[in-house]
């Protein structure tokens, strides 16, 4: 059962939901592009954390700053890493031994700042990067990167695009794309769930 907590990050307050598991392993989930609609309530978001859930982590999701209830406004991705490191640090000192980090679409895109940055999670996965849309190139390593996932109609993650980044990082992470998928998962969203089910520890 989540229960509505608060984040405070520097003088923003983000609005998370909680929903505490074993402290033996937490996850923080981070959702789309706030400018576009995104935030924890998004579809593929609630799927990740089902996901996390049904293997028994504490799951921590939230809003970036500007967004839904968070105060703060919108950083163009930089305050946002700021929420991050907020979130994380809000499972550690509840306790969690083993840091997880799971994002979507923009949120994939500022967790791996956060990894590339090398922050320490047990395990990274991306759903979506959207390498079509923002640039990558500052992303130089991907340690910890374990899953990453794409639609092979996502136009905004294109899995060759994708796979080049795979490919520059130097990194050997399960690549799954799945078919008949774009980017919002529309009628995919069980298939997703699947592959991330096989995958959680």
């Amino acid at each position: 059962m989540e229960e509505t907590v608060t984040i405070h990050c520097n003088n923003v307050r983000l609005e998370g939901l909680l929903n505490q598991d074993t402290l033996e392993k937490g996850v923080v989930i981070t959702h789309p592009h706030p400018l576009y609609g995104g935030n924890m309530e998004n579809p593929v978001v609630e799927q990740i954390l089902r996901s996390y859930s049904e293997k028994g982590f504490t799951t921590l999701r939230f809003n970036f700053r500007g967004t839904g209830k968070s105060s703060g406004m919108f950083d163009n991705g930089l305050g946002e890493l700021d929420d991050v490191r907020a979130a994380l640090s809000y499972l550690k000192d509840l306790g969690v031994n083993d840091l997880y980090l799971a994002g979507y679409s923009f949120g994939a895109r500022i967790n791996a700042s956060i990894v590339s940055s090398g922050y320490g999670v047990r395990d990274h996965i991306m759903i979506s990067p959207p390498m079509g849309f923002m640039s990558f190139d500052d992303v130089v390593t991907m340690p910890s990167t374990g899953l990453i996932l794409t639609g092979a109609m996502d136009d905004i993650a294109p899995p060759e695009m994708v796979q080049a980044a795979i490919d520059r990082w130097q990194i050997t992470p399960q690549f799954e794309v799945i078919e008949g998928c774009d980017h919002f998962y529309a009628g995919c969203l069980p298939l997703l769930k699947d592959l991330l089910l096989t995958y959680l520890p």
